[in-house]
């Protein structure tokens, strides 16, 4: 089986070892309920790195009051099994303890692009995000750190968190991956009945609606955004947190669309959330 350490030190020492023989490090974050989603990063980390370490640490500090931290799967051996799969050198498996000490007190926050669409949602959430992530670089030193697009703003965060505070590594964001209807992989599908996971691929159709809109020649953002919502608020027993349509760096809004754009959505199944998202490079300028 793949290495499993618990502790800081235990992991810094296997880490050190690896850099001495010359080993460049990817490192790929998770909270664990690993899927094919996570088994595709561990693959691009091993093809691009020399000693790939796994985390699996469920964060409490990007859960809500009212989350499902305490419900969140923890399927630790079928995790390390797929760690063990993919190539993993070493998979890191701390306590809550050993992320956060008694007396621990220090958060990172990324202002502006914390501030909408997820972060509106759930107040606190990339604090915790960008805090746990920033911790686990520092302990792994890694030179390559591998996330998924399907979390779209965490990858922003985490790009502008790196760019912001001069942390020494590169950032590659893997593909989403999707079951055969569309449905974008979620350590969170599992919490869907039968009938909602039966509805939950409307979000990739509405993502698809929104990018044949713009693949017919329309730029006006309202429109696309309005045809995405049609398609989602008509999906029974479901609640639509939000539609955006949003410049891909800033995560902001925006009316007429060009250049790096990004479509993503939000909806509830029950007590279930579920993302999507759609990146697409769109000629600068208005057409005319």
């Amino acid at each position: 089986m793949v290495n499993v350490v618990r502790s800081a030190a235990e992991l810094q020492a296997a880490v050190a070892t690896a850099r001495g023989q010359g080993l460049r490090i990817g490192f790929v974050p998770t909270m664990g309920a690993l899927h094919a989603g996570h088994a595709s990063l561990i693959d691009l980390a091993r093809a691009q790195a020399g000693f790939v370490v796994v985390s699996i640490f469920v964060n409490p500090a990007q859960f809500g009051p009212n989350e499902d931290f305490a419900a969140y799967p923890r399927p630790l051996e079928a995790d390390l099994e797929v760690c063990q799969q993919h190539g993993a050198d070493l998979a890191f498996v701390p306590s809550v303890a050993e992320i956060y000490p008694p007396g621990f007190q220090t958060f990172v926050e990324v202002a502006d692009l914390e501030r909408r669409w997820e972060g509106e949602q759930r107040p606190g959430h990339f604090r915790g995000v960008a805090t746990v992530v920033l911790k686990l670089f520092n302990l792994v030193r890694p030179d390559v750190a591998f996330f998924g697009q399907k979390d779209a703003q965490q990858c922003r965060v985490v790009e502008q968190m790196v760019a912001d505070l001069a942390v020494p590594v590169q950032i590659v964001i893997g593909p989403t991956i999707r079951e055969a209807d569309g449905l974008a992989l979620s350590s969170r599908n599992v919490y869907l009945t039968p009938e909602q996971r039966r509805r939950a691929p409307a979000l990739w159709q509405a993502l698809n609606k929104g990018k044949e809109l713009i693949e017919s020649g329309e730029r006006q953002a309202a429109v696309v955004r309005r045809g995405m919502e049609a398609l989602l608020r008509a999906i029974p027993e479901s609640a639509l947190d939000y539609v955006a349509v949003v410049d891909r760096r800033t995560l902001e809004p925006i009316e007429v669309l060009a250049g790096q754009t990004l479509l993503a959505v939000a909806v509830r199944f029950g007590s279930t959330r579920l993302l999507d998202n759609l990146p697409l490079d769109l000629p600068e300028g208005t057409p005319s």
